[in-house]
């Protein structure tokens, strides 16, 4: 790959290629391929880390056998990985976007209370993990199947993948060059500004995009909206001059009033901006071997991709590949001296196991240790891979984080404290307040539900909780007064 200057990389790029070398590790495309090839869905939404939440009978008995035989093919089609893949995320550090209701497919017309096959990320504050769950949402009622309540029920009008199903159906996924713009233009389309740094929109889209969108929800033509940023948005109009015409995005004449430009039909994120590994992929960011098999059988087809090549491109362990045997080198009493693996703990190898018991007695009577013991031990506490630990906690591969401490310090090793402890004993506890959310046992931040409570799920006595859209209006007066009495000022 092309060299680049960290500088002049954008922010935005570096983010998705964290996410692409973290977020879906190798072990679980794999897993979740082998599942789905097999007809289990089921099993492949589990090694996707997806939890399902509909049960097909009670579906059947809601809703009748047709939607419930649709609902079956799509489940099988699912490519839960490949969802994990393309769910949007949030900067900075690539994590899914927190509370999102997504659809995936519709099931009875483009009416608003058609059922939908949805999947939902949990609250920011229960997102340890970083799981997904399948519903089915009935449209009227608001709630899905599911027992556990969620903050945002209704599906987003702006992140939905019911228009792109070749970013979840494998049957579609080779529909992913044509509609992410990989293709050649063609001729009088204007130029796809969306490929340079500077800009990600998939400007020379949004009219094809546009039309989908407005033929869904009924409308052969008409305005609609495309989302630029917290409080801009672009109102275009999709207008030909007659049907034999492509038809083109042009701004709407006049200012429409907020209320009614609110209810336009959105542009989905999808369509929107560019697909990330395109930008990758053209900024020589990420190797065709670091794609998603799927989507590099597409995009850079130059062959399927091996689990070891895959593995390399970002320095992953490949399943069933050898350790490294060199071991570390320390400068020890005028010596070069080897700490490697023995028996599954990290030891100094070029010393005695006696004078090893001796010099940790010494150490722990407060005398100083030997350069091999510090150097093991600022291993245990601080390994130069926290950073990579850190980043596969924080995209839920637990397994992987393991691994690569097991890779340092053996299987055998106790963990001293220290960072790295930290962080493990962090991720534990982040998973005990997913699964409050999932059994319904707590719905909100326990912060959230005001200071002097001390039922479950609610802060305890004397807790301060920060102040934010969930806080009750009479407290969030009472910690903004400013006529409390302040002490320490001057007469």
């Amino acid at each position: 790959m092309a060299p680049h200057s960290a500088n002049a990389i954008p922010t935005r790029l570096l983010m998705w290629q964290r996410v692409r070398q973290y977020a879906v590790p190798p072990s679980m495309i794999e897993t979740a391929t082998a599942r789905r090839a097999v007809g289990d869905w089921a099993g492949a939404c589990a090694a996707a880390r997806i939890d399902v939440d509909l049960d097909l009978r009670a579906v059947r008995d809601r809703h009748g056998t047709d939607l419930a035989t649709r609902l079956r093919a799509d489940l099988r089609r699912l490519a839960p990985d490949l969802l994990r893949w393309h769910m949007p995320r949030i900067a900075p550090d690539g994590r899914l976007r927190p509370g999102l209701t997504l659809c995936l497919a519709r099931y009875g017309g483009s009416g608003a209370v058609a059922p939908q096959l949805v999947v939902r990320t949990p609250p920011a504050w229960a997102d340890a993990g970083q799981r997904m769950s399948l519903a089915l949402w009935h449209g009227s009622g608001g709630r899905a199947t599911g027992q556990h309540p969620h903050p945002h029920p209704h599906p987003d009008r702006r992140f939905r993948l019911d228009l792109h199903r070749h970013l979840w159906d494998a049957a579609r996924s080779g529909d992913l060059p044509r509609r992410c713009g990989a293709t050649a233009a063609p001729s009088g389309a204007p130029p796809d500004r969306a490929t340079t740094h500077g800009d990600s929109w998939a400007v020379a889209r949004w009219a094809a995009e546009a039309e989908r969108l407005l033929r869904a929800e009924g409308r052969p033509r008409g305005a609609f909206t495309v989302r630029l940023g917290a409080r801009s948005r672009a109102v275009l109009e999709l207008a030909a001059p007659d049907d034999s015409h492509a038809p083109t995005c042009r701004p709407l004449p006049g200012a429409l009033p907020p209320q009614r430009a609110a209810a336009l039909p959105v542009l989905p994120e999808a369509a929107a901006r560019v697909l990330p590994d395109l930008e990758l992929l053209r900024a020589g960011l990420i190797a065709p071997d670091g794609l998603h098999p799927l989507v590099a059988a597409v995009l850079a087809p130059a062959g399927p991709p091996t689990p070891y090549a895959r593995a390399a491109a970002y320095g992953w362990p490949a399943a069933g590949a050898a350790r490294p045997a060199d071991p570390h080198r320390v400068e020890c009493r005028g010596e070069v001296h080897r700490i490697a693996l023995r028996d599954g703990v990290l030891t100094a190898i070029d010393h005695d196991p006696a004078q090893l018991r001796r010099e940790g007695l010494l150490v722990a009577l407060g005398g100083p240790a030997l350069p091999c013991l510090r150097a093991i031990d600022a291993v245990h506490r601080d390994p130069q891979a926290l950073p990579a630990v850190r980043e596969r906690l924080s995209h839920g591969d637990v397994a992987g984080a393991l691994d690569v401490v097991e890779g340092l310090l053996g299987p055998k090793a106790v963990l001293r404290d220290g960072p790295l402890r930290e962080e493990l004993e962090s991720a534990a506890a982040r998973r005990v307040h997913h699964g409050l959310f999932r059994s319904g046992l707590v719905s909100e931040h326990p912060a959230a539900a005001g200071a002097g409570h001390t039922e479950a799920g609610h802060a305890e006595p004397h807790h301060r909780p920060r102040v934010d859209r969930r806080t009750p209006l009479p407290l969030r007066l009472k910690r903004s007064s400013r006529t409390r009495p302040r002490t320490g000022l001057a007469g």
